[in-house]
């Protein structure tokens, strides 16, 4: 078998059948889908046997018990038969001919992993195509699973961070070191919905400190040898994204939780300017990296706000 789509699932009712349509349509060919149903209590459940019963060939379907999006992944990955593996977010997306897109990447170029582009789709109902990363480097698009194939050989016995926000980033990063060849499909195939209470746009101060337990985790992978890569995630994904996210929050432990956050990256990278993955960024990403590295996110998220308008 050719690809395994893997699928946690919980409470995602009014969303689900077209996530399931846009995956019983693809055009991939040989391909099973396998949901895992994590407890769901809203109808869910009913929805997916219904679809189990109409596509007894294509879809397996296992339910356990509330452990969240990353143990219900490790679940299905045991019994995932694909020669590569897919993830989708059940309130999520897909165009019908992604996956085949993807798959035939692979096989022209011998990729272990592909990616693609994303489409933005808003509660408003505002669409807006995005790339799959801003940026020229080959760990760039390491923030989630869901908009790539993974070769099956090469997840080995690699699984999800279990309880834990950012486990995609952990996943994804960890499979980009791995892979021998990383390639990408410029069209954007997966269409996910921006909610406003999604991790990225959260508006929980502490739970942001998980990122440093992932990279925590990724420091015990990749260090001392993969340094530079290390360091490239640390910039990007704890002071650059992280901080940046935080600083907009309104709770009470914000500025706790940015202090932790820049203690982290100081400890790590101690003069900001002789790190060599820093020095290779952009001078606009640079300049508010700086300015969280010193504890100026405030300017640093004025700076941004004002490019944004002066955009539009």
């Amino acid at each position: 078998m050719k690809l395994s789509i893997i699928v946690p699932v919980y409470n995602v009712l009014p969303y689900i059948r077209q996530c399931l349509d846009s995956l019983v349509g693809q055009t991939a060919g040989d391909y099973e889908i396998l949901l895992v149903d994590d407890g769901s209590t809203d109808g869910t459940a009913a929805v997916l046997e219904e679809y189990r019963d109409r596509y007894p060939e294509l879809i397996k379907l296992r339910r356990v018990d509330n452990g969240g999006q990353g143990r219900a992944r490790n679940f299905a990955i045991q019994e995932a038969r694909g020669e590569f593996l897919g993830f989708i977010d059940s309130d999520d997306s897909i165009a019908l001919d992604m996956y085949e897109k993807l798959l035939a990447k692979a096989e022209d170029t011998g990729a272990d992993v592909v990616v693609c582009d994303w489409l933005a789709r808003y509660d408003d109902g505002r669409e807006e195509a995005l790339p799959a990363c801003v940026q020229e480097h080959p760990l760039a698009s390491a923030g989630s699973a869901c908009n790539k194939i993974f070769r099956r050989e090469l997840v080995g016995e690699l699984r999800f961070p279990v309880g834990l926000w950012y486990e995609d980033f952990y996943f994804s990063a960890m499979m980009l070191i791995r892979a021998k060849k990383v390639e990408y499909v410029r069209e954007p195939l997966y269409i996910y919905r921006r909610h406003q209470d999604s991790t990225m746009r959260n508006n929980n101060s502490a739970k942001n400190l998980d990122m440093l337990k992932i990279m925590d985790m990724l420091s015990e992978q990749m260090l001392p040898e993969h340094r530079e890569e290390f360091e490239f995630f640390l910039i990007n994904h704890v002071l650059l994204d992280t901080v940046s996210r935080v600083s907009r929050q309104d709770t009470p432990d914000r500025g706790e939780v940015l202090s932790r956050l820049r203690a982290y990256v100081r400890d790590t990278i101690p003069r900001l300017g002789s790190c060599s993955s820093y020095q290779k960024e952009s001078g606009r990403r640079r300049l508010i990296m700086r300015l969280n590295y010193m504890g100026l996110d405030r300017l640093a998220m004025g700076i941004l706000d004002l490019k944004a308008r002066l955009s539009k």
